[in-house]
C-alpha cells in the first residue's frame, strides 16, 4: 500500500517497537532515551533529514508520543491525540498559488486583471504572486489561458475534512484543536512524516506485566487486513501468546449496537424524526463541534460497538483492562471521552499492533478458524453501508417492514458534512444517516494495513466462512442485562423487550 509517508512510516513504527521492547523488559528508566536515540540514529550521516541532529530530535519527540505524551514541553497543555512534530514540518511552500514555467508573460494579462487583491505583478519572464496579498481565491488560476498557475495546497490541509489545519508565518502546520475531529487523515498524507498520534502500547504492556486481565477487542475491519489466511482466530491466538488474557471481536458489539439502534429507528419513524448512527467517533465529533443542534436532537443515543464490548467485558471481568485494535485514530479520542463511562481503556492501530508483535517476536499464524461471536451483519459494520444494513436486518428480525426506509450512507468527510447541512436545513430527504468519515468506511481507515482492494478481497473470503446466525438470536447468548447500551449509562428496565422478535413493533 503506497501512502504519502511510506518512506518514513516504517521508521516511525520501528521507534514504537523499540520503546515497546524496553517496556517488556522493564527498562524504561531515566537514561534509556539517549541510548535509544543513538541506537536508531548512529550517524555520522543523516538518512531521512538534512542532518542527524534534526533526526535525533525527531526521534526524541516520537519517543514521547510512543509514551502517550505530547512531543515537547511547549505543547504540554494539548489534549489532542494528533500532534505536529515541528522539526519535520519545514519543507512545504507557504504560497498556495504559484506561477510555473508555463507562464508566457502574455500581453492580455488575464491573471493580473482577474486578481481583486492586487497580488499579481509582472516580471521579466513571468508574473509573480505576492503571498502576503494573495487571499487564495483561485481566480488567477481559473483565468490563465496556459494553466500556468498551480494550486499547491498542502497535502495535510487538503486531507482535513473540517478545515482544522492552517500554518503560521514560519510555514509550520498548526492544528486547530477545536475544529479537529481526530480522524487522522492528515497523518499519512504528510510526505515528511510531520504529523503523528500518541501511542499507548507502554500502558498496555505495563498492565500485562502487572498481571491484570488485559483483553483485546478487534474491530470488524480486522478480517482481511492481514490476508485471507489470517482470521480472527489467528489474531486471537497471537494476542494470547503475547500475554493478553483474551480477545473478543467487536463485530459482536456491532450486533449489540444494531439491536438498540433498530429500536431508535422504529421510534423515530413513528415520530417523524431523523436519526444519525453512532459508530464513527470522528463523525460524532463533527456533529458535536459543527452541528450542535443536530448532535443534541438527531444523533443516536446508543453507544458504539467498541464501547459496548468494553462495557460487556468490564461487567463480566471487573477490573479488566480493555484494548481496542483497529484502523481508526479517532477511536483513541473516543476512549478518552469522559462522558462515556466504561469505554475502552486503550486503543492501538494496526501499525502499532504490528510493532507490538515484533517487540514480542510474535508472528501471525494461520489457525483453524473456529472462533465466531458476531453475526455476519456485525462483522460487516466495517464497510460503508454496513451499519445501516445491520440495523435494517434487526428491524426485519423484529417483523418490521423496511422496504420504504431510506438511508443516506455517507463515507468520507464531504459526504458527511453535506448530509448534516441538509439535516440542519430541514432538507434531508432520507429517514436516517449513516456517517463514516473514512471513504469506504472503517475498512478504509487511516491505519489500514494494505490497499483497500486487497483487504476487501481477503475479507470477503473470510466473511464467506461465517455462519448465518441472526443478530437478535445471537445476543440472547450474552448477558445484555448486566451493562448499559446508552451513552448516558442508564439501564433498560426490560432487556427482554430489546431482544423481542415477535413483530410487535409495527
Amino acid at each position: 500500500m503506497v501512502t504519502n509517508d511510506e518512506g518514513i512510516a516504517s521508521f516511525r513504527h520501528k521507534i514504537i517497537e523499540e520503546v515497546a521492547r524496553l517496556a517488556w523488559a522493564g527498562k524504561l528508566e531515566d537514561d534509556y532515551e539517549d541510548e535509544l536515540v543513538y541506537k536508531l540514529i548512529p550517524g555520522p550521516k543523516a538518512t531521512y533529514r538534512c542532518c542527524i541532529y534534526k533526526e535525533r530530535e525527531l526521534v526524541r519527540q516520537r519517543i514521547k508520543l510512543s509514551l502517550g505524551k505530547n512531543p515537547t514541553p511547549e505543547k504540554a497543555e494539548s489534549k489532542n491525540i494528533i500532534q505536529v512534530l515541528d522539526p519535520a514540518c519545514d519543507e512545504c511552500p507557504i504560497s498556495s498559488y504559484v506561477v510555473t514555467d508555463n507562464c508566457r508573460n502574455c500581453m492580455g494579462k488575464a491573471c493580473v486583471n482577474s486578481c481583486p487583491f492586487g497580488a499579481i505583478s509582472v516580471g521579466r519572464d513571468r508574473t509573480h504572486i505576492d503571498p502576503s496579498k494573495c487571499k487564495e481565491c483561485g481566480k488567477c488560476a481559473a483565468a490563465c489561458p496556459y494553466n500556468a498557475i498551480a494550486h499547491l495546497e498542502r497535502p495535510c490541509k487538503k486531507a482535513c475534512p473540517t478545515g482544522a489545519i492552517t500554518y503560521n508565518d514560519d510555514g509550520l502546520c498548526i492544528i486547530d484543536e477545536y475544529k479537529c475531529v481526530q480522524c487522522g487523515h492528515c497523518i499519512h498524507s504528510c510526505p515528511f512524516g510531520a504529523i503523528s498520534s500518541k501511542s499507548y502500547l507502554v500502558d498496555i504492556i505495563n498492565a500485562i506485566r502487572a498481571g491484570k486481565k488485559v483483553i483485546a477487542m478487534c474491530a470488524p475491519a480486522t478480517e482481511g487486513q492481514f490476508g485471507q489466511d489470517i482470521s480472527m482466530a489467528s489474531i486471537r491466538d497471537a494476542l494470547i501468546r503475547m500475554g493478553f488474557y483474551d480477545m473478543v471481536e467487536v463485530g459482536l458489539g456491532g450486533d449489540m449496537t444494531a439491536a438498540y439502534e433498530s429500536l431508535e429507528w422504529i421510534e423515530a419513524l413513528h415520530e417523524g424524526k431523523k436519526v444519525t448512527t453512532s459508530c464513527c467517533p470522528a463523525f460524532i465529533n463533527m456533529m458535536r463541534k459543527e452541528f450542535p443542534e443536530q448532535y443534541k436532537n438527531n444523533k443516536s443515543e446508543t453507544i458504539s460497538p467498541m464501547c459496548a464490548i468494553s462495557r460487556y467485558l468490564k461487567a463480566k471481568y471487573p477490573g479488566c483492562v480493555t484494548v481496542f485494535v483497529g484502523p481508526c485514530i479517532a477511536k483513541k479520542a473516543e476512549s478518552q471521552d469522559e462522558s462515556l463511562m466504561g469505554n475502552a481503556d486503550f486503543v492501538m492501530t494496526y501499525g502499532e499492533f504490528r510493532a507490538l508483535l515484533r517487540s514480542r517476536d510474535t508472528q501471525l499464524l494461520p489457525v483453524e478458524n473456529e472462533y465466531q461471536e458476531a453475526s455476519v451483519w456485525g462483522k460487516k459494520f466495517a464497510g460503508s453501508g454496513g451499519v445501516a444494513n445491520a440495523v435494517k436486518e434487526c428491524m426485519e428480525e423484529r417483523g418490521f417492514d423496511t422496504k420504504d426506509i431510506s438511508v443516506r450512507k455517507c463515507a468520507g468527510g464531504q459526504e458527511c458534512k453535506t448530509a448534516l447541512l441538509l439535516l440542519k436545513a430541514g432538507r434531508l430527504p432520507e429517514d436516517f444517516v449513516e456517517g463514516m468519515m473514512c471513504p469506504g468506511g472503517c475498512v478504509g481507515g487511516p491505519s489500514k494495513h494494505m490497499a483497500e482492494n486487497e483487504i476487501i478481497k481477503s475479507r470477503n473470503h473470510l466473511l464467506d466462512t461465517a455462519d448465518s446466525r441472526g443478530i437478535i438470536e445471537n445476543l440472547k447468548n450474552y448477558p445484555m442485562d448486566t451493562f448499559s447500551m446508552y451513552r448516558d449509562g442508564h439501564m433498560d428496565e426490560d432487556v427482554l423487550a430489546v431482544l423481542d422478535t415477535k413483530g410487535d413493533n409495527q
